[in-house]
């Protein structure tokens, strides 16, 4: 069983940053982190292999958000840069032990509880 803290979730005005982190119990295959705003699906965001840090992204996101792992604290990272208000969202972090998609939310068994993340105009 893996568990999944997230922390780093606020209120910041647009154009401003925001680093999200997800400290987990165990290492897996790769974890991702996904958003979910109110009356939206739950959407995919980043993710990275813990072996080798290969990272993918959601278009739009691209350029402004950054994915990052430690290995030696088992957390990953995101750094959010250049926020809009569309960004608002609950942040999820999770954690896959086997994926032949990344994006794809259902591939992840384990998920954090979520950190809000709200950014004004």
């Amino acid at each position: 069983q893996v568990q999944l803290v997230e922390s780093g979730g606020g209120l910041v005005q647009a154009g401003g940053s925001l680093r999200l982190s997800c400290a987990t119990s165990g290492r897996t295959y790769a974890m991702g982190w996904f958003r979910q705003a109110p009356g939206k699906e739950r959407e995919f965001v980043a993710a990275i292999r813990w072996s080798g840090g290969s990272t993918y992204y959601a278009d739009v996101v691209k350029g402004r958000f950054t994915i990052s792992r430690d290995n030696a604290k088992n957390t990953v990272y995101l750094q959010m840069n250049s926020l809009k208000p569309e960004d608002t969202a609950v942040y999820y972090c999770a954690a896959a032990e086997w994926s032949r998609s990344l994006s794809n939310a259902l591939e992840y068994g384990y998920w954090g509880q979520g950190t809000q993340v709200t950014v004004s105009s």
